[in-house]
């Protein structure tokens, strides 16, 4: 595979040859999470990156003043904190499951001698962080002209594209995020999201439950989002 046919959503594992995938999995030691657990936390040290093989995650940011941020969504084939293994700085974010996650940890000295092995890999590893930083960058721009009901719109469709599930009543979100999840993600609060959740439902453009979500009427929130595009 070639840049020009990868984004940001094409992860780390599924870039690789199959001999590299197979060789620096066969590096590391299973290590299991459960739902709710970090796999890493922001500010400690760093020893060891994570290849996530089962599970999804989410990856937040806390500023000094407590308001967290919902950066990413990291799944099967996804690397975590690889970042702090070739910086040598603490952790920049927490990883946490959202559902039973099972990764292979890969020691720092492991991972770099890996990566200086293997030239190929190491070009993939740069062009994965090339594709998540244009991607923030676009994103960054898009919502720069929006206001925050037509992000939070985005958002869900976003969610509903990339974790949504079909079923009677329409695309189920597979990711269990709460309200303030989903603020920190638009730049938000908690209360403006929870406002915004009281209109759509009113409007049946949703439905929810603890932590669950269905999208009832896509084309409501593509509407939505058009009017940020005027």
């Amino acid at each position: 595979m070639s840049g020009p046919e990868l984004d940001d959503r094409v992860p780390f594992l599924a870039r690789l040859e199959r001999t590299d995938r197979t060789a620096l999995i066969g590096l590391g030691r299973e290590m299991r999470f459960e739902p709710r657990l970090p796999l890493l936390r922001q500010h400690e040290p760093s020893s060891h990156v994570l290849l996530i093989r089962r599970g999804w995650t989410k990856v937040t940011a806390t500023a000094a003043n407590g308001y967290e941020a919902l950066l990413a969504l990291r799944g099967p084939g996804d690397v975590v904190g690889e970042s702090a293994a070739l910086t040598g700085h603490p952790r920049s974010a927490t990883v946490t499951a959202l559902e039973p996650v099972l990764a292979v940890a890969v020691d720092h000295d492991r991972f770099q001698r890996f990566l200086s092995d293997s030239p190929q890999v190491a070009l993939r590893l740069l062009s994965l962080a090339s594709d998540r930083t244009r991607a923030a960058d676009r994103r960054r721009l898009e919502f720069a002209s929006m206001r925050v009901r037509e992000r939070f719109a985005a958002l869900l469709l976003e969610l509903a594209r990339s974790h949504g599930r079909r079923n009677g009543q329409g695309i189920e979100l597979t990711v269990p995020l709460s309200k303030q999840e989903m603020a920190g993600s638009i730049g938000a609060s908690r209360e403006m999201v929870n406002k915004l959740l009281v209109e759509l439902r009113g409007r049946g453009v949703v439905a929810t439950g603890r932590r669950s979500m269905v999208i009832l009427r896509p084309d409501t929130l593509r509407r939505i989002c058009a009017e940020g595009e005027r």
